[in-house]
């Protein structure tokens, strides 16, 4: 080779431009530099393909039912599902207009007591209360030498706005499109100026307030069951409404700092295409329950909705000129009231209707409930089957590792996903998928079939007493030193025994095929365990979600699955 070795290295330091420069000495292309030519050429190509296989890897995560925001290994830890701000499917999220009380009414901030008599007649949009009604069976403290040892929670979300596409919407579209055109008088002469204000699916402000006093509430049951040493996982969905109840949620329980604590929130992706498994949001990978198959409540209901409001219907006909009203529209603007009270605190509706006209209201939505996620619907125990197993499987402290159900198996085959051992256990969901998940539980004394062209009076399956927003089914593991008798004395003879009590909305659930002759309600966890697996062959998650049956009036069906 020609050239001095401080020439060499002279070059090495030089910029391209200096490179060009025809002064500088010419040197022969050695072998050692296309040795180090291809080298750097692969280990380019080599960066490159390791690049787009983690890319891909990365792009495959959403497919087992991951958030995806973050570029973390798996082998690490799964924080895709870990990611509190998701930035895919957080469903919808319009916000509508600001809340303006001083400006608009002289209504006690925050309710007071306006239509509190009224509240508990919303169905599924009532604000939270707790059950004063009872399940029909004696409350009793945990007997002496009894010990709770961890608590299940399963719980709704807060007070929201309406779903896009509700009847809501298509009043306030309609009355929008009518502006000028009529005149409203007496009671309805509001409608004038009236503009539809609300936004989209996400939680207002009362939401927030429930989920926060919940979990206030629940530290006072339950705190002692907290170890700081201990690491918890709560579970909700991606949406945001979810993702802002477990928030709060956690704020109320542990503190504005429980981000600094040991406890992580997994958020399973909630989409409507069915392609990510979700036990929270089971009806997502249930086909049927959301075709024509299962239309029988809906349509039960609008039955119902053309009887109790014919005479409301004729009494706002009367107050309006240019403008004429049917059943639906006046049944729209009755679900107003719920909806514009959660998000405004008050709302003109609410006075517009009497007292058996709100009984009415509720009834249509329990008939609602009854045919669409309970035990006249043909998916209604199919559509609550996964939470049922993964419950069942923590009781017996081991993963899931198949896929009978919307069970997600990446996410439930790993303990850092789904956890063994925790005292603590807060699962968050929705309305229906809840009360599909105690249709899968087997709790029969709400499967009474609710006619659609009267009012049968009380009855178990009233919606604003099973899922309120902020609705809660607390599951206490109670271990006894000896066998509880039923009259609530040990057998002394007998070894430690564990129990389950389900506590619907703070109130004990007695199981119709668990507790027996006992007036507490405790069911034994062999007996339900027994119960779970059979919960399992009645659900015929197959054939309930993906078969192709006949549609069936409203009725025939009473068990919650399909009629073979």
């Amino acid at each position: 080779m020609t050239g001095s070795l401080e020439e060499v290295r002279s070059l090495i330091w030089k910029g391209p431009e200096d490179l060009n420069d025809e002064s500088l000495p010419k040197f022969p292309r050695p072998k050692g530099n296309q040795v180090l030519k291809k080298a750097v050429i692969i280990s380019i190509i080599m960066i490159t393909a390791y690049c787009s296989l983690g890319l891909i890897f990365h792009s495959m995560l959403p497919e087992a039912g991951f958030s995806a925001n973050s570029a973390s290994h798996l082998s690490k830890k799964p924080s895709q599902y870990f990611d509190p701000n998701p930035e895919l499917w957080p469903g919808p999220t319009a916000t509508g207009r600001a809340p303006f009380m001083a400006q608009e009414t002289v209504v006690p901030s925050l309710d007071g007591n306006k239509n509190e008599s009224i509240k508990r007649l919303w169905g599924h949009l009532s604000p939270y209360s707790p059950n004063t009604d009872g399940w029909g069976i004696e409350e009793f403290p945990v007997p002496p030498g009894a010990k709770i040892t961890q608590v299940h929670t399963l719980h709704r979300h807060g007070s929201r706005y309406p779903t896009v596409g509700a009847n809501v919407q298509t009043f306030g579209a309609k009355i929008a499109n009518l502006t000028g055109k009529f005149k409203a008088t007496q009671d309805l002469s509001f409608l004038n100026d009236w503009v539809y204000g609300l936004g989209a699916e996400i939680m207002v402000p009362a939401g927030r307030l429930q989920l926060f006093e919940s979990g206030v509430n629940h530290n006072y049951m339950y705190a002692y069951l907290y170890d700081p040493k201990a690491k918890i996982i709560v579970r909700s969905t991606t949406q945001k409404r979810m993702r802002e109840s477990v928030w709060n949620f956690l704020s109320g329980f542990f503190g504005l700092d429980w981000a600094e604590k040991d406890i992580d929130v997994g958020y399973g992706i909630e989409g409507n295409t069915g392609r990510w498994n979700n036990s929270l949001a089971g009806y997502d990978n249930c086909p049927n329950a959301n075709s024509f198959r299962n239309k029988g409540g809906i349509n039960a209901s609008a039955i119902w909705v053309d009887i109790y409001l014919q005479n409301a219907t004729a009494r706002f006909n009367s107050m309006l000129e240019g403008i004429q009203l049917n059943t639906k529209d006046v049944y729209s603007m009755q679900t107003m009231c719920p909806y514009e009270t959660a998000a405004f605190s008050w709302s003109p509706f609410c006075d517009l209707f009497t007292h058996t006209e709100w009984q009415n209201f509720e009834y249509s939505i329990d008939i609602q409930f009854a045919g669409g996620s309970s035990f006249q619907s043909p998916a209604g125990r199919a559509v609550g089957l996964a939470w049922v197993q993964e419950f069942a499987a923590r009781l017996e402290s081991h993963t899931l590792a198949y896929s009978g159900s919307q069970i997600n198996v990446t996410l439930d085959s790993d303990i850092r996903t789904f956890p063994l051992n925790q005292a603590l256990y807060f699962d968050f969901s929705h309305d229906t998928n809840i009360q599909s998940i105690v249709t899968a539980l087997g709790f029969t004394q709400f499967n009474q079939f609710l006619p659609a062209d009267h009012h049968p009076g009380n009855h178990n399956l009233t919606v604003s007493h099973v899922t309120p927003f902020g609705a809660r089914l607390d599951i206490e593991v109670i271990r006894t030193p000896h066998p509880l008798l039923p009259d609530r004395t040990y057998d002394k003879a007998g070894q430690e025994t564990v129990y389950l009590r389900f506590k619907l909305n703070e109130r004990t659930l007695p199981h119709p095929d668990c507790g027996g002759d006992r007036n507490d309600a405790l069911c034994s966890l062999d007996t339900f365990l027994s119960l779970a697996k059979e919960e399992e062959a009645l659900a015929e998650y197959d054939h309930a979600c993906f078969g192709d049956y006949d549609a069936v009036p409203y009725g025939e069906i009473t068990n919650g699955r399909p009629i073979r």
